[in-house]
């Protein structure tokens, strides 16, 4: 690969350089704004609350790596 296509974020896949960065630049962000304890407090709350089933469900469903559901499905 060279140079000039991971620049310009042209080479795309598992590896996403555009994707990356945007987490990057977004997670910087975040914790610029110092707002992480308040984060986890809300997290343990909806984990505590009824809403923890339909989040352990998403969790779940998210782990065995169809998290849209687009997978077919025997009939």
């Amino acid at each position: 690969m060279t140079k000039k296509a991971k620049d310009d974020g042209q080479v795309e896949g598992e590896g996403s350089y555009s994707g990356t960065k945007a987490y990057n630049k977004a997670t910087e962000e975040f914790l610029k704004k110092g707002k992480v304890d308040e984060a986890a407090r809300e997290a343990t709350r909806a984990l505590d609350s009824g809403e923890a089933t339909e989040l352990k469900a998403a969790e779940a469903k998210g782990r065995a790596g169809d998290p849209k559901g687009m997978a077919k499905k025997p009939k």
